[in-house]
This record gives structure tokens, sequence and C-alpha cells, in this order.
């Protein structure tokens, strides 16, 4: 089969190890021979980074009714059919898109697009499965174009000698010689009705193309014989990260847990850790953002395990303060880590592992780039004490659901309603293929969507926004906006909107250069609203001591003088350095303002000054060493604006 076009750039973040026992008709991880036949086994091209995962009864469904939508009735049966092994593969993509693999091929993607929604794109082995049934999307060629096609070629309208009614510009298409066998896959360039006996140009952008030939009958597969066909590998990944946990917990003289989050990772971690003849707490991290489901399964992992369960729940005022201050969380936003996880994990290990803590994190290198780079054990630096550790980080995601199904595990049920990874029900990360499943089985979603609705409206935003997931980002994608141009779709505000005025996010205002003074240099600015002044003070003691003139509504640190109605006014002899502060007075003043209660700078203070107060930060002056340590990590500044100069 050869695929036409340039590749794209791929990124690899590990050994590729799918391949296929031909005999068993079974994935195979890693091993050159089957563990149930002794066949060799052969190699399955897919897209990096390769993290392959069982197709579950819910996408087997989803992509049977897509492929049955443009091919017609039974065309997805013919590619998916039933007592087949199925595996999917996350390719990269606009939005979302899945590889199928199949008796050891890829026979096509599964891409969601912002306009049409869910759609098939087959490779010549469902061409092949879908020619004998297919009443739909079918081009036959001229028997004298199979050869060009073959070499390279695109199918030109010349060489098409008739076409199914109904294929429109944009379709995907399966080309067949004149006796009915498949010889191409691609895209439709021009309708059913352009392609006349006297046309010309291109009638299909061919993607695919493989000589016409018989399909072979492959043999019937289970998922038990998957098992046991990989159980030499899975032994070997199992006996490693197990020795791994063991060696860990003896080089760290510190308490050890399972940081639980519900997901197939941190359940694999969890199995591995009781094969290892550890008893582990399992701590759990409720972000008021879970599915329900999810919370459930934790609590019956922990209960059928006999484990200690440690929950620790986000408060609900610090993400609902969240939306007030700073708006939908988005991809390039996302303050919600901060206020309604890393902020409760922050105090749960001060209140239960005040000395530190081993967690045993469910992360994998296949997941991303940033993981990827990751050591298997590290120091959280936003978590004094605590020391992480993957067991699994160079396993694949079919390593752990062969390890969770082999030992009969109970899964979260949202992985058999579509979702590959499970987190919070509002994830601005989520795709928007992803998230269609989510509001179709979740009643919290269609919740989320009342609050963007009131949200869009105050704003001015147009439905769209909220319709095609605009409300993801700050700042749309170059990506995003010309595929939204392409479908001519707008998602811009319209106005300012109706009703209560929202809040405006503090910004600072400041003079363009720095003037001379007696000094050396002053720099001049303006917030945009007047300030809460004795609050800011008191924060304001994280970097110096702080001189306050409540009379004169005025306080001052470092040479940086701020006054209530928002004025600011720096002096210093080095222009540079004189820049330097203010940006840190800034960014603290916003703190201070913008405080919506996460706790995350807590642990940052070794002095122990910080503290929550009616749900904001407050620093106890006698104990502040002024170090400046708890600045960050902090949602309020981490995205805040810099200064704007005027």
């Amino acid at each position: 089969m050869t695929r036409v076009g340039a590749p794209m750039a791929l990124v690899r973040l590990g050994k590729m190890v799918l391949r296929w026992c031909p005999h068993c008709n079974v994935p195979i991880l890693e091993q050159k021979e089957c563990g149930s036949c002794g066949a060799a086994t052969v190699p399955v091209e897919v897209t990096p980074p390769g993290d392959i995962r069982p197709a579950f009864a819910h996408d087997i469904d989803l992509v049977r009714r897509t492929i049955d939508a443009q091919f017609g009735d039974g065309a997805g049966k013919a590619v998916l059919p039933d007592g087949r092994v199925a595996l999917m593969n996350k390719a990269p993509a606009l939005d979302r898109m899945d590889e199928i693999i199949v008796d050891g091929a890829v026979v096509g993607s599964l891409r969601y697009d912002l306009d049409r929604g869910w759609v098939f794109l087959p490779r010549m082995p469902a061409a092949r499965a879908m020619e004998a049934v297919a009443t739909r999307g079918r081009v036959i060629g001229d028997d004298g174009a199979i050869k060009p096609v073959l070499s390279g070629s695109n199918l030109l309208a010349p060489g098409v000698v008739s076409t199914d009614p109904g294929i429109k510009v944009g379709d995907e298409v399966i080309v067949l010689d004149q006796s009915g066998k498949a010889f191409a896959a691609g895209m439709a360039r021009m309708s059913s009705e352009e392609i006349a006996p006297d046309s010309r140009g291109m009638a299909v952008k061919v993607r695919w193309n493989e000589a016409p030939r018989e399909r072979a009958a492959p043999n019937g597969s289970t998922w038990q014989q998957a098992i046991e066909a990989n159980r030499p590998e899975m032994e070997r990944k199992v006996g490693e990260a197990v020795s791994f946990m063991k060696r860990v917990v003896k080089e760290n003289d510190r308490p050890a847990m399972i940081s639980f989050s519900g997901g197939k990772d941190s359940l694999a971690v969890l199995l591995l850790s009781l094969k290892a003849g550890m008893k582990l707490p399992v701590f759990f991290i409720d972000t008021g953002l879970e599915f329900p489901e999810t919370v459930e399964h934790v609590k019956r992992a922990a209960e059928r395990h006999g484990l200690e369960l440690i929950i620790e729940e986000a408060p609900r005022q610090a993400f609902e303060e969240g939306l007030r201050v700073f708006g939908p969380p988005g991809r390039d936003y996302r303050w919600c880590c901060k206020t309604n996880k890393l902020g409760p994990t922050v105090r749960a290990i001060m209140k239960h592992y005040p000395k530190g803590v081993l967690s045993f994190i469910g992360q994998r290198r296949y997941e991303s780039e940033s993981r990827a780079s990751k050591p298997r054990v590290w120091s959280n630096p936003w978590t004094p004490g605590q020391i992480g550790a993957s067991p699994i980080q160079n396993w694949t995601a079919l390593h752990v659901w062969l390890l969770i199904m082999g030992e009969g595990e109970e899964h979260n049920p949202w992985y058999d309603r579509g979702l590959d990874r499970i987190g919070c029900y509002l994830c601005p990360a989520s795709d928007l293929g992803e998230m269609r499943q989510v509001e179709a089985s979740s009643q919290r979603f269609k919740e989320w969507t009342s609050f963007l609705e009131g949200y869009a409206a105050s704003r001015g935003y147009p439905k769209e926004w909220i319709e095609y997931g605009a409300w993801r980002w700050r700042s749309l994608p170059p990506s995003i906006k010309q595929e939204l141009d392409r479908i001519h779709v707008s998602v811009k505000a319209n106005g300012p909107g109706e009703g209560e005025k929202p809040p405006e996010n503090l910004r600072l205002y400041i003079q363009k250069g720095a003037s001379p003074c007696t000094m050396g240099y002053s720099i001049e600015g303006a917030f945009n609203r007047p300030l809460d002044l004795e609050r800011v003070a008191n924060v304001l003691n994280m970097l110096g001591e702080v001189t306050l003139n409540v009379e004169e509504g005025w306080c001052a640190v470092d040479g940086i003088t701020v006054y209530d109605q928002g004025a600011l006014i720096g002096k210093s002899k080095e222009e540079e350095e004189l820049r330097k502060k203010v940006e840190r007075v800034r960014r603290t003043v916003v703190k201070a303002e913008e405080c919506v209660g996460c706790g995350v700078c807590i642990a940052r203070c070794c002095e122990g000054a910080l503290r929550l107060e009616r749900g904001r930060v407050l620093v106890e002056t006698a104990r502040c060493a002024h170090c400046g340590r708890c600045l960050e990590p902090c949602p309020a500044i981490t995205f805040g604006d810099s200064a704007f100069e005027f």
C-alpha cells in the first residue's frame, strides 16, 4: 500500500513498539515472537508517538456509524467486523484524529472536523473491505487509469467511468476498477454532477493506492488471546516496574503513597504497588470538577483492595472566584490547575505528610513532549518535601490496558464512553470531539454550557464562540483561526454585551521610558482601578519591609510607592534594576488584589508566614523573611499581563 504526498512533521516520544502476530491476529508489544504460538511477528506502522490503546465498544460503534453514513449501511461492519481485536492510535490533527488498526494494519482514520463532525478517512484495507458492500462514496475508474494512479498520479476526470450520486467536493471516496476492485482512496475534488464525459480537472486527490487484489480473510481474535500472546512482555515490564518501586522506597526515607487520579495510568500504578507487596494509601484530589463516576471509581478501587483513601477537596469558591476574576480557563490560560489541583495538593501534603512524601504517579513519556523529557524520579519544585516517581514512565497505553484487563480490574466507565484520558469534565485541553462525547453523557457539562452562555452574553460573543470551543483559548491559535475562516465562522465579540459589566482584570500602565531624577531614574504609572491599600501593603511584605501610611493613602517597598487610587512611582539609581523592581511590585499587587485562595503559595513559605483568611492569602509580618519565594506559582500573576507603556 502506498501513501501519496509528503509526510507531516512527527514527534517521537519513545520507541515504536507495536507489532502483530498474523497467525493469532493480535497486537504484540515489542516481542519478535508471539507469546502464544511462537510465530514471527511483524511491525505495524502507525503515526508517532504511537500511544496505542484498545478500541472499546463505544469507539467501534462510532467508527461503524460514521462509515455507514459515508459509504452506506453495512460498510462499517465490513471494515470493523465482530470477533476482531481493534486498536486506536491518536494522531496529530487540528482537533481529534485516531488511526483505526484491525488485522495488523491501519484501515483508516476517524477525524473530527469543526464543520462536519466525525469523518472516516479510509485507507486501502478499508477500501477493499467495503468494495462489495458500499453503496455511496464510490468512484469507478477506467482500467486505463490504474497504472498512472499506482505511479503516484491523482485520478483525473477523463479517467472516471461513473460515480455514486451525491458526492460533494471534500468528501472521502474509494476508487474501484471496472470489475469492482479497490485500487485507491482519497478526497473528491469534483462533485458527482461536475464529472461529465467531457469534463477536465482532478476528480480525486489520491491519498492511498494499491493494485487491485483479492482480500484475505484473517482469523478471529479476542482480547484474552492478546493478553496471553503478550504475557512474556508484560511479565518483563511488570517485573521491572515492581523492582523500581521497591528500590525507590528503599532509597527514600519517607512515607509513600499512590497519587490516584481515577484514570487508567494511576490505576496501573496501584496494581503494581500491590504486586510489589505494598499496601500504600491512595491519595486523591477532588478538584470539584471531576466526573461523579470518577470519584465513585476511586472510592471503589480503594475499598476493593483494602487501601486507605485520603481525599482532599478543592474549595468550590476557589473556582467560582477564579471564574469571576479570570473568566473561563484556557489551554493558554490554565489558572484552574493551580486553584483546584496544585493548591489542594499542597495543603493535603502539608497536612498528612509534613516531613515529606514519596508519590508514585502514573506519568508516561508517550503522553506528551513535556512528560517525555521528565526524569523517572523527580522533586516537585512547588511542593516542598514531595518526591515523584513513575513506575510506568516507558509504558504505552496498551501496556497499561493489558495489565488492567489481565488482572480483571474495573476501570473508569468514561473510557467506555469514548474518552482516552480522564480529567475534569470541562478541561479546556480536551478536543472538541471529546467534548461532544462528554456533552452527550454528562449533566455537569450542561451546567458548564449554561455558564458559558451567560459569560458570552455579558461580553458580546456569538453562539459560535461556544459551539466551536473558542472559549478554550485567550488567543486563538493561527491554525484554528484559519479553519474558522475557511468555514466562514466568526467567534469575535460583537460588542460589550448586555447586563452587568464584568470586572476588569488589574493592569498597570506606565509612562514610556524611565525619567531622570535626583536618585537616578524614575518610573511613573497607574493601575486601572483603585486598590485595597491595606491588603496590598500586607502582601507586599513578600518583597521587603513595607511602610504604610493609611491617612495619606500610600505604601512603599524597595523604593516603589503605591497609592490607594492606583498610582505608582518608582525611583532607583539603575534603570534596568528599577524596571525589575516595578515589575515585581506589579506582580505582587496583582497577587494581592486578585487572589482566589488556592493556597499554592503557602507551601513555598519556609517561615510559616502565610495563611488563608476569608479565602485570601495573608502575610504574618512578624514571621515573614521577605524572600519572595512565595510569589509563584500563582494563577493571578502567572498569566497576568505585564505593564503597558503609553
